[in-house]
């Protein structure tokens, strides 16, 4: 009887502990957004530069390389945002209007096969100039994060210099550092595997989908790239919203056929991305199932904000890493992870 009262009062405390930290992360979003993408950077950025020392480059000259290739990435990528953004939202409202005179044509169209849907009502429910707006407004806050590069570029900087110590320090500071440092290698590499790849295969996304609407003659091309790359950090559902802003903006400047052509060039990318060469390179070990992909993307995006929305697969993805090294949650890892995944860590 005690015992059970005893793991009845550790389950409370425990959960009064973890709603507690929610609300501290949420609270502290506005800090902790700058240090989250540091921390993602860091983790791509550390292959390189071991890379680097592997080859006898001394970790000062390593690290400014490096940095190097970050500024120069961050400024193509504030440019393209700060202009694009603020040419199409100058340019919103009368796409919003052409589109709104279509979405009318279409319901007189309906109207005369007998089709009888109430404007007032479909307006209400379903705006779609307010998608676009969405679009811009993503990558607006993306662009505010961005003006915390400093501090992020610094943090970048600090992990790297502790990365090269980081296993001496470790052996000194454990007791049992063999060990430790087997399971830290195994959470690090996974982790380090699944940013570099997912973020290789979203600028594959990115390249490919500006590329192929800059052929067909789409306006501002590169900030549906933009948008492309960013969501599909999103897997499943946000290659979908990717394309919903630029598919309405081919109906209204291409035409309907051109907007098909657009929507093709999506779903082509992204089955072929998606589908076959992201698993085939990430392996079976590294799914997470649809629904856990759901319920992080809600959960993430209510905690912090829009940039939690982007993150929240990896951030989830760390979660199920951190708890598959350990045998006594691995059970965890498992119901997190797709069927295939699942069948791989059990195995494992």
């Amino acid at each position: 009887m005690l015992r059970s009262e005893h793991k009845s009062a550790g389950l409370i405390l425990t959960l009064a502990a973890l709603i507690i930290i929610i609300a501290g992360v949420k609270t502290a979003q506005a800090l902790l957004i700058p240090f989250l993408l540091a921390f993602f950077i860091s983790i791509i950025c550390v292959g390189p530069f071991f890379w680097l020392q592997k080859y006898k480059v001394p970790a000062p000259l390593a690290i400014l390389l490096i940095i190097a290739v970050i500024l120069l990435g961050g400024l193509g990528v504030v440019t393209l945002i700060g202009t694009s953004v603020n040419d199409f939202t100058n340019a919103l409202p009368i796409y919003q209007e052409k589109l709104r005179t279509q979405m009318f044509l279409l319901l007189n169209w309906l109207d005369t096969f007998g089709i009888k849907i109430s404007k007032s009502i479909l307006l209400e429910h379903f705006n779609p100039g307010s998608i676009m707006q969405s679009a811009a407004s993503m990558l607006a806050r993306a662009g505010g994060v961005l003006t915390n590069s400093f501090m992020i570029l610094l943090t970048v900087i600090f992990i790297l210099f502790e990365a090269a110590g980081m296993p001496n320090k470790m052996r000194a500071a454990l007791p049992d550092a063999d060990n430790s440092l087997a399971s830290f290698e195994k959470f690090f590499t996974g982790v380090r595997q699944y940013l570099a790849i997912k973020t290789l295969v979203s600028i594959a996304t990115g390249l490919i989908i500006t590329a192929g609407l800059m052929l067909l003659g789409l306006d501002y091309a590169p900030l549906w790239g933009m948008i492309a790359f960013l969501l599909n950090y999103v897997p499943n559902i946000g290659s979908i919203i990717a394309a919903f802003p630029a598919i309405l903006l081919a109906i209204v400047q291409l035409g309907p056929f051109s907007s098909l052509l657009v929507g093709a060039l999506y779903l082509t990318v992204n089955l072929i991305m998606g589908s076959a060469i992201e698993p085939r390179m990430m392996g079976q070990k590294l799914g997470l199932s649809t629904l856990v992909i759901f319920i992080s993307l809600v959960f993430w995006g209510w905690v912090l904000g829009p940039v939690g929305m982007l993150l929240s697969v990896p951030l989830t993805m760390i979660v199920k890493i951190a708890l598959e090294v350990n045998e006594s949650t691995r059970w965890m890892a498992i119901l997190l992870s797709s069927d295939t995944s699942a069948k791989a860590i059990a195995e494992d």
